[in-house]
């Protein structure tokens, strides 16, 4: 029997229905604007623009790419929106130095370096008793803030007399021996100016992974004259655990608008409790940066050495920890008798177990 008329008409118009559907999806719409390298001639790239430096081609696309445009980038999409004057550098305003000025004297920099034989040869051996700054031109992680204030640290002369006379230790990485005493900070500052300087170490809280210890804590610094400061914590010498690696430990310097009263901070003299001493430095600007502003930093890295056994045993009264690194055991997949396409592991078992077991005594 025939099917129905209206049947067959219900089925024709599904038909073009979709075929319509899918031809609108199919569409594209022209853009909103000029597409990038649309005003490119590909058929004569002989006369393009060369740009012959690396220089050149970063400033044009940093220009280019903080040019409006009519698309939307990833970010646009994705990311929130914030206002760029929310956005406040806390640091000091950097000076400005000539391009000119600053080659000259990075150039007589390194005419007094080469000329002086006993940095020369410090530097070859790997025993140079000075702090890597953080800067403008120094060498260093990267700061939130710009260090416009050059922090010079030195050991105290004490320790370096018992330094060895060969380190292999860089430049940047100290021994924790050298940093036994307080060190000598100088920095360049106008008379009647007040500062603040403190000593945290970033990676050698025991307890808590987001928190830092206070190692030296001196404000309302008279000028560059450091001894004068108030000792608000004092100074304790860092202490790496044995076998937790290297530990950074950063300067920073911040500069006073006011005298300020730090009797909230203040730890007893001494101070041997770790409880004591955990700090933040974010809570700390935080209550005070509304009289003073972060202007210098500095760092060093230091690892575990003899004398940390003596700070824990003697200084802090309490058993040195230590961190070792726990194999696990080797994994053997469940033998097959046919194994298809994978790697034959049934000699691993017999290495295993004839390999000698390495640890730390």
């Amino acid at each position: 029997m025939a099917a129905p008329w209206w049947r067959a008409a219900l089925c024709e118009c599904r038909r073009w229905r979709g075929f319509s559907t899918s031809a609108v999806l199919g569409r594209r719409t022209p853009p909103l604007g000029p597409m990038p390298n649309s005003d490119i001639d590909l058929s004569n790239l002989e006369r393009l623009e060369k740009y012959r430096s690396f220089d050149r081609y970063r400033r044009r696309a940093e220009q280019e790419a903080q040019a409006p445009h009519w698309w939307r980038t990833y970010r646009e999409y994705f990311g929130e929106k914030t206002d760029p004057k929310e956005k406040i550098d806390i640091g000091l305003p950097p000076p400005k130095v000539s391009r000119t000025q600053q080659l000259l004297e990075r150039k007589q920099a390194i005419q007094e370096l080469r000329a002086n034989v006993e940095e020369e040869r410090a530097a070859r051996l790997r025993t140079v008793s000075r702090w890597m700054p953080c800067g403008p031109s120094g060498r260093g992680p990267v700061a939130p803030t710009t260090s416009s204030v050059w922090l010079s640290i030195t050991a105290s002369t004490e320790t370096c007399s018992t330094v060895p006379p060969l380190c292999p230790e860089s430049p940047c990485t100290w021994p924790t021996l050298w940093a036994a005493q307080a060190p000598e900070v100088t920095y360049e500052a106008e008379e009647g100016s007040l500062w603040t300087l403190l000593l945290t170490s970033l990676d050698g809280h025991l307890l808590e992974p987001d928190a830092e210890y206070l190692h030296w804590l001196l404000t309302n610094i008279p000028g560059n004259r450091v001894a004068e400061g108030q000792v608000t914590c004092p100074y304790l010498p860092p202490f790496p655990a044995r076998g937790s690696g290297i530990h950074r430990l950063a300067f920073l310097l911040f500069k006073q608008d006011q005298p300020i009263d730090f009797s909230e901070d203040a730890r007893p003299s001494p101070c041997y409790q770790l409880a004591q001493r955990t700090f933040r430095t974010f809570d700390f600007y935080k209550k005070h940066q509304e009289t003073m502003t972060p202007a210098g930093l500095s760092f060093f890295q230091c690892r575990w050495d003899d004398s940390v056994t003596y700070i824990f045993h003697q200084l802090l009264d309490m058993r040195e920890p230590v961190f070792e690194f726990v194999r696990p055991p080797p994994y053997h997949p469940k033998q097959k008798r046919f194994p298809h396409r994978q790697p034959l592991r049934y000699l691993d078992r017999y290495r295993d177990s004839h390999e000698p077991t390495y640890g730390i005594y």
